[in-house]
């Protein structure tokens, strides 16, 4: 069985099997494979538990066997909305990739390492990876496997309000909880949103302009968790929000890497320090207060039993 929840800070959302903590980028080897000293930094920040999420059958593989090298680690399971035709191109069936994804979970309850369906939802800026009528066939069924297994949903929602609202709305009432990761809509639909009883995923992606500081603004703490997305969504210095970090990394390029530093570009968990700064910031309130609500808020809905 997973190890009792250890109170502080929560990472709910990061892709810590992509192949740039392998040290490949855009299938070029650049340095030594460096997790290792990531996840130290990670265990330096305050983190103590972090979600790795599952973008496809196969990455949601890797990412229930990531987590189980450590307490810190849990993972989801999921197709994320642009890569939903790997649901067409299975050999067996878009109904037999669904059952992988539920013999996944089936085969691993005792472990209690995979705590949410997805990453799942609707993206329609990035139709070019997947049709938006192919999404919408493979989000529904997601959302019922979720009822079916007693999880919550790790949701994406990107240009498709409207239709991924008229989705959720039709089940609502018989899930077991979601968040809205990465979230960069209006005030209106995250209130929309949270009406429902949806929490709002913060990452560097939701703070990059003055509107989007207005809208976290307006969004409770109790309905808010948090995120690096790492190793994107990293607050840059173009980032309306930049002006409220105090802590900050040394990085240096890929093609400069060393073991005791940040690569430039790559975001990493530890940095959720700066979401958490930014939050507080414009929130006016203590910093801690912003790390109490959202560990509250993410224990209830993916460690209820820790």
């Amino acid at each position: 069985m997973a190890s009792k929840l250890i109170r502080g800070i929560v990472d709910i959302g990061v892709n810590l099997t992509d192949p740039v903590y392998q040290g490949v980028y855009y299938k070029s080897k650049h340095h030594p494979p460096d997790l290792d000293r990531v996840l130290v930094r990670t265990e330096q920040s305050g983190i103590t538990q972090m979600i790795i999420t599952g973008g496809c059958l196969s990455e949601s593989r890797e990412a229930l066997e990531l987590a189980t090298t450590s307490n810190m680690l849990y993972s989801t399971v999921g197709c994320h909305p642009t890569r939903c035709l790997e649901f067409e191109t299975c050999k067996e069936g878009p109904a037999a990739y669904l059952a992988s994804l539920r013999a996944l979970v089936m085969s691993n309850r005792e472990s209690g390492k995979i705590v949410a369906v997805g990453e799942t939802g609707l993206d329609f800026d990035r139709l070019n990876f997947c049709p938006k009528e192919i999404q919408i066939k493979h989000f529904e069924p997601q959302i019922l496997l979720s009822i079916e297994l007693g999880l919550p949903l790790f949701l994406h929602c990107r240009n498709a309000f409207n239709e991924f609202h008229a989705v959720m709305k039709k089940h609502i009432t018989s899930c077991h909880g979601g968040v809205v990761h990465s979230f960069t809509g209006s005030l209106d639909e995250a209130i929309a949103f949270t009406d429902m009883g949806l929490y709002i995923g913060i990452n560097g992606c939701s703070l990059k302009t003055e509107d989007n500081i207005k809208v976290v603004s307006g969004i409770p703490l109790d309905k808010m968790m948090v995120e690096t997305d790492a190793p994107w969504c990293e607050i840059r210095q173009t980032h309306a929000s930049y002006k409220f970090i105090k802590t900050q990394f040394p990085a240096v390029k890929k093609e400069k890497w060393s073991g005791d530093k940040m690569v430039k570009s790559r975001n990493e968990p530890c940095k959720i320090s700066q979401v958490l700064e930014v939050i507080a910031a414009i929130k006016g309130c203590p910093i801690d207060l912003v790390i109490e609500k959202t560990y509250e808020n993410t224990k209830n809905m993916f460690f209820p039993k820790l």
